[in-house]
């Protein structure tokens, strides 16, 4: 294997500097995953270092894969004895094997956001803490941002004795801590927070993963946290063969705990540290690149580097300022629909990224009457749907009784007599003898007060419960699951059911035994809990299928490692993206900016940057003015796909006035709002225009004034409130009753005056 061949010079300079700390910056699309796929096979195959001393670490399983698959295709079933996963997926295989050392089972239970608001809301109660003053969320928000900085609940309650509402919410996370134990569970943040915890605790255990992996990546470095900072740290001590792989200029996540700290000063760390920059972009057009490196070399907080491409240079960045959010929503699927037509394109080659879920909406409205399959990542995850969390609460509790949360979801699920009233019973039985629920079912006549019917329904679950513990062992995760569906009655309750989402919700079922079917196939560990760790586990993105040809909608968060042939980013307004809060925070705006690049650099041939003149933003009308990321771009690189008002009138084609820019749309998007908007014809000539102002109730223009009613075809009634000339034509400000205001050419638009 010739890397020189293979790799270019910095590619190949970084995959063969195996010894000591590594510092591997990587630009957008300069090939890292390349670099460290063959980075490992250098070490296995050339080096003959054993692959089990190896530890690579991503931050999605779908990275993780990715690699694996490429270096076993370098180094052939060798790679099946390295480890390459998540930090979350390292840490739960080391806690298997390590966690009774912190006086827990090792059959432990993960819980999901879902869970761990159950359990909060029972803190809550216990702890007389009224959601209106403290809500859940800031609760759970909290103690991950604690476990995150890797700051015990003791500490916690120590520093923030003086301050009442922190002090509650310390007892909160305490009680939540204490809980969790009791119910053998750890929440997602305590996987990485208990690793360390073990590791600081147990110098043997530390050694031996120490002595274990003498060869540490991480990829995506710029996105770690303090716990992880600090896990990695730990685990290369000993060695100090650390790679560390990442773009400064990528770190987007400072909202969920990452530090940008992490990576910029990974040289203070590790002084004698080897830097290799890579800038050769294999992803994009030169003219998308040009623009990126304009926006984020605004950036202060970043160390220098400069992205460049043997590409050519493509087309210039399409800018396009709509009147409307709907009229933005239009103009997207027009160019979509001129794309695919014109250049033979797949709807899969398109993404539209925008800056919060939210913006999905109109964009999901407008494809749907323009036939334009599309899907959303980000939306309702498949394993948070209710059918699925319900079985696989009963698979949790299965393998682990001791989890009061999944036991009190399925105790009634399908419904068997055991209503809420017994259980508050059962859970305060069991709080006063400091045992867990299913302890006091066993033995169920003990507990005071519960009706015969109750304690007769009680003893069919309990006997239920006991046969699929006794089958989890004896029979695969996906006759495990079939046998639940079928015992319970949960399948023939949906098939009874008159519910119009009945027949969805058993394909989903279906589908959920098909996912324990292909884990049996592809999996080493086929036991329950190593299903279970691979449902928690899983993100979004994991789950994204690129064969799909379907237009795909996302935020740019959600897009970050993807890449498709044209990129729209939408919603670029000052207030939007970046947000208000960026406008007046500097740490806030550089984040933005650097969410802005990672847009950008999604884009391999084409990229559009839409805003609109004002959107409708929690049932207000707002306007805002263009993003100030578009005006750092070059003004070479743009070029504004609104046409100006005198050559869009010597073209005899109009559509929407622009107040900020004093543009009005081209024909082809007046041609798309037709389709819409009826009453702004897509092209006229003079005939056209006289007869439209002919039709005004015959109203003189000089009488026109702010005051009078109108009616719009499509907006319904409003009231002028703002008159003004536009060269020769003259514009109406009007707020209309339902459709808030609207900027529109009198003679071109239909109205009456009534």
């Amino acid at each position: 294997m010739d890397l020189k061949m293979l790799l270019n010079k910095e590619q190949y300079e970084a995959a063969v500097q195996v010894n000591g700390p590594l510092l591997i910056l990587a630009g957008a699309g300069s090939g890292k995953t390349r670099v460290l796929t063959y980075r490992i096979a250098h070490m296995i195959n050339d080096l003959n270092i054993y692959p089990s001393k190896i530890l690579a670490i991503t931050f999605t399983n779908k990275a993780a894969g990715e690699m694996k698959d490429r270096v076993r295709s370098l180094v052939g079933n060798e790679a099946d004895n390295m480890w390459v996963s998540t930090f979350h997926s390292s840490c739960v295989r080391i806690l298997r094997r390590e966690i009774d050392k912190l006086g827990y089972n090792k059959n432990f239970a993960i819980y999901d956001t879902y869970d761990q608001k159950i359990l909060i809301k029972q803190c809550m109660d216990e702890l007389n803490i009224n959601d209106k003053d403290i809500t859940d969320r800031e609760i759970i928000n909290k103690i991950g941002e604690q476990k995150d900085n890797l700051i015990s609940p003791d500490r916690y309650k120590k520093e923030n004795e003086g301050n009442y509402r922190l002090n509650k919410i310390a007892d909160a996370y305490m009680l939540y801590q204490k809980k969790l134990k009791s119910n053998n569970a750890l929440d997602f943040d305590d996987l990485i927070y208990k690793t360390v915890e073990l590791f600081k605790k147990n110098e043997e255990v530390l050694d031996f993963y120490q002595r274990k992996f003498q060869y540490v990546m991480v990829d995506e470095y710029q996105d770690t946290n303090k716990s992880q900072y600090e896990l990695v740290k730990l685990l290369a001590t000993k060695h100090r063969n650390i790679c560390v792989v990442g773009d400064d200029d990528q770190c987007i996540y400072a909202w969920r705990g990452a530090d940008i700290k992490n990576i910029l000063g990974f040289e203070k760390d590790y002084p004698e540290a080897k830097v290799i920059k890579l800038e050769q972009n294999y992803r994009s057009k030169g003219n998308i690149l040009k623009a990126a490196n304009d926006v984020i070399k605004n950036n202060a907080e970043r160390k220098r580097k400069v992205l460049r491409t043997e590409n050519e240079d493509g087309e210039r960045i399409k800018i396009y300022r709509a009147y409307s959010d709907m009229e933005e929503a239009n103009y997207v699927a027009s160019q979509i629909r001129k794309i695919t037509k014109d250049n033979n394109k797949k709807y899969k080659d398109f993404a539209v990224l925008y800056r919060t879920n939210a913006q999905s909406r109109t964009f999901e409205d407008i494809f749907m009457k323009s036939n334009i399959p599309y899907r959303i990542i980000g939306g309702l995850k498949f394993y948070d749907r209710k059918e699925i969390k319900d079985i696989l609460a009963y698979l949790k509790f299965v393998n682990n009784p001791l989890d009061d949360v999944s036991l009190r979801r399925i105790i009634n699920v399908p419904k068997r007599s055991i209503g809420d009233a017994t259980v508050k019973k059962v859970q305060e039985f069991a709080n006063s003898m400091e045992e867990c629920m299913y302890s006091v079912l066993l033995d169920i006549e003990q507990v005071p007060s519960i009706p015969t019917r109750g304690t007769a329904s009680i003893k069919k679950f309990v006997s239920l419960i006991n046969s699929f513990i006794r089958s989890k062992d004896e029979i695969a995760v996906s006759s495990l699951i079939k046998e639940i569906l079928d015992t319970t009655g949960y399948l023939e309750e949906l098939k009874d059911s008159q519910d119009i989402d009945a027949l969805s919700r058993i394909e989903n079922l279906k589908e959920l035994v098909s996912a324990a079917v292909e884990f049996e196939s592809t999996s080493e560990d086929k036991s329950l809990s190593a299903f279970l760790e691979k449902v928690t586990l899983v993100s979004d993105i994991d789950n994204f299928n690129e064969d799909a040809d379907t237009v795909v909608m996302m935020t740019v968060h959600s897009a970050k490692g993807l890449e498709f042939p044209v990129v729209f980013m939408v919603g670029m307004e000052n207030g939007i993206f970046p947000g208000s809060q960026s406008l007046n925070d500097f740490s806030e705006m550089e984040e933005s900016r650097r969410l802005c690049y990672v847009g950008i650099t999604r884009a391999k041939e084409q990229l559009y940057m839409t805003s609109a003149e004002q959107r409708r933003v929690f049932g207000r009308t707002v306007s805002y003015s263009e993003s100030d990321f578009i005006g750092e771009i070059s003004k070479d690189l743009r070029e504004n796909d609104n046409m100006t008002a005198r050559n869009t009138i010597k073209s005899k084609s109009f559509s929407t006035y622009s107040n900020r820019s004093t543009t009005i749309t081209n024909s082809v998007t007046s041609h798309m709002n037709r389709s819409v908007n009826n009453s702004m014809p897509s092209s006229f000539g003079e005939s056209s225009l006289n007869k439209n102002k002919e039709n005004a109730n015959s109203l003189k223009i000089e009488d026109i004034k702010a005051g009078l009613k109108v009616k719009h075809d499509k907006f319904g009634i409003g009231t002028i409130v703002g008159v003004s000339k536009s060269g020769e034509y003259t514009k109406l400000t009007i707020v209309f009753d339902k459709a808030g205001i609207k900027n529109l050419m009198y003679g071109v638009a239909s109205l009456e005056f009534v």
